[in-house]
């Protein structure tokens, strides 16, 4: 095919993935765009970046987002715990926030990762981070979103580094709150809540909020800060923001920390929010999605983005139903800040502030049900949880996510541990099957079934070996152990164990045979020398038919008992 023809083929793919928008399509993308200026300046200005950084995130990244996505209405861009990640990997390399170059490097650096590790297919690394971890992280960001606007809501900024503390000093300091600032944010509050009565403005409340009270404000010109006191919006499209090459090496550990809050956040829209068309998202390549939504919009004076659950469910309880919603809310938002930038200027800033106090608010309230499960699942959870929730709030994010990592792993080594399980099996006269107690001891003369159920983890062995029977007197016994349920790969540790038993099993005048044997497994036993210590005729490999093997290597048990009985 000539080049000009492959270029047709591939515009043609390019226009089917694509699609064409909807009616529905362009409502909720301008609904979506218009949702990203209070919350994109927000969660900017809370982590201590410029909020025009934050409103530019809703701009690039939605639409290089949501052009290369599998989950076709996911909508990338700025989130609350990626903007405080972000603040906290700036910080700890000393770097300032407001500086653009070092914003760039940092979106760029983070794009980067995504797509490496989209590209290495690690998508399965995020099956991982347990449940109980994300939930302990989460509520702590969600807390930390309500503490960093105390001062934006009250002018009352509490003492304290420990997000906990600062709640209570706030609390405890409502004599240092101004109440005209205070007055505006909870004027807010309450139009938010009660627009959220109205069943066609509940998805659109805060939006709502925003626009009423400040309108009141200017109005009735309340004396509060506003938000051209922070920063100014030119009426311009983001410009081209080159990175700051030098802040690189310091900016690279972090940028993984925050590539990992970004994905394990975005990991939660393709289960909620399925392809309307029913395609199938694959999340390898929403990684390499979001980390183009990155580069680009790095290059554009946005703030690192990912995947937003929020901003998505916006644009879907409007009815969203292809891509184009995504793309259309970044375009809609360029052409808002083009005409209405002067406008933007005007909200006051504690109007942000009781908004932000809402979205927090409904983040903890919304993970009360998760929290009650955790904390009914197990102590070792539930331990999890906290101490993840505490070092959120305590530490720089990106140190708890390092801890909260650590804790999945452990989680996940005593989870493969207590799931070892090991089964004695008898055959009654009919020949049926049924389960029982393991021996403490292999009876002579005799062949034993016994089943392994685990993931052969080191960590399980001392628990698998106490369970195996003693072999003190073990002599013409026969001890079958079915493999059927073992990893294909099993650890050298357990093929260690199984050397040293079928050792001691033979010096004892017994043999071991191994059922069910993957062929995976099979050839683990031939290049670790097993099979020759067992013999070949005593490893029977799995089958079809489920017991087929359990079956012949019972009849192989008794065949060599009634053997060492005629050499006799």
């Amino acid at each position: 095919m000539s080049a000009p023809g492959r270029a047709a083929n591939w515009l043609g793919r390019a226009r089917t993935r694509i699609g064409k928008p909807t009616a529905a399509d362009v409502t909720a993308g301008m609904a979506t765009g218009l949702f990203s200026i209070p919350e994109g300046m927000a969660y900017a200005s809370i982590a201590g970046f410029n909020p025009v950084a934050g409103l530019y995130a809703g701009v690039m990244p939605p639409i290089f987002g949501s052009l290369t996505a599998s989950t076709v209405l996911m909508v990338t861009t700025l989130t609350s715990a990626i903007a405080l990640t972000g603040q906290s990997v700036l910080a700890d390399a000393g770097l300032d926030p407001h500086d653009m170059g070092n914003v760039a490097a940092l979106a760029i650096l983070v794009g980067l990762v995504m797509v490496i590790m989209g590209l290495l297919r690690l998508g399965v690394v995020l099956s991982f981070v347990s449940n109980a971890v994300m939930i302990g992280f989460s509520t702590g960001i969600a807390l930390s979103i309500i503490t960093g606007v105390f001062e934006d809501a009250t002018e009352y900024k509490p003492a304290g580094h420990n997000k906990l503390v600062q709640v209570w000093h706030w609390i405890t300091g409502i004599s240092h709150w101004h109440t005209t600032t205070t007055l505006v944010a909870i004027a807010t509050i309450v139009v938010w809540a009660l627009a959220r009565l109205v069943p066609k403005l509940e998805s659109l409340a805060l939006l709502v909020a925003m626009v009423v009270v400040s309108v009141g404000v200017a109005v009735f010109g309340v004396d509060v800060d506003l938000v051209r006191g922070i920063a100014e919006i030119p009426a311009a499209l983001p410009g081209l923001s080159l990175p700051n090459l030098d802040a690189v090496p310091q900016l690279l550990p972090g940028a993984f920390s925050v590539a990992l809050v970004a994905l394990a956040q975005a990991a939660g829209v393709a289960p909620s929010m399925p392809n309307p068309d029913g395609s199938r998202s694959n999340m390898n390549g929403d990684f390499i999605s979001q980390g183009v939504a990155n580069i680009g919009g790095g290059l554009f004076q946005a703030l690192p983005a990912g995947g937003s659950l929020s901003r998505t469910g916006v644009a879907a309880s409007v009815g969203a139903r292809t891509r184009w919603a995504g793309i259309i809310s970044g375009v809609f938002l360029a052409v808002v800040v083009l005409t209405c930038a002067g406008l933007a200027e005007r909200i006051p800033v504690p109007v942000i502030g009781g908004l932000i106090l809402v979205v927090g608010g409904e983040l903890i309230w919304g993970k009360r049900a998760d929290i009650v499960m955790v904390w009914r699942t197990s102590k070792l959870s539930t331990a999890a949880m906290i101490a993840t929730f505490a070092a959120t709030t305590q530490l720089p994010l990106q140190q708890a996510i390092v801890i909260g990592a650590m804790l999945s792993l452990l989680l996940y080594c005593v989870q493969a541990t207590r799931g070892t399980e090991l089964t004695a099996l008898h055959r009654d006269s009919t020949g049926t099957w049924s389960t029982t107690r393991v021996p403490s001891t292999l009876p002579p003369g005799e062949v034993t079934v016994l089943n392994y159920d685990g993931s052969s983890f080191f960590a399980e062995l001392p628990r698998l070996e106490a369970g195996l029977p003693d072999l003190t007197g073990a002599r013409d016994a026969v001890l079958v152990l079915v493999l059927r349920s073992a990893p294909d790969i099993p650890s050298s540790a357990m093929l260690k164990l199984f050397r040293r038993y079928a050792g001691t099993l033979h010096d004892q005048g017994g043999q071991l045979i191994l059922a069910g044997v993957r062929p995976a497994l099979a050839q683990a036993l031939e290049r670790t020398g097993l099979r020759e210590v067992l013999g070949p005729d005593d490893i029977i490999p799995a089958s079809n038919v489920l017991l087929a093997p359990l079956d012949q290597a019972v009849v192989r048990g008794n065949e060599w008992i009634a053997s060492r009985g005629s050499s006799t």
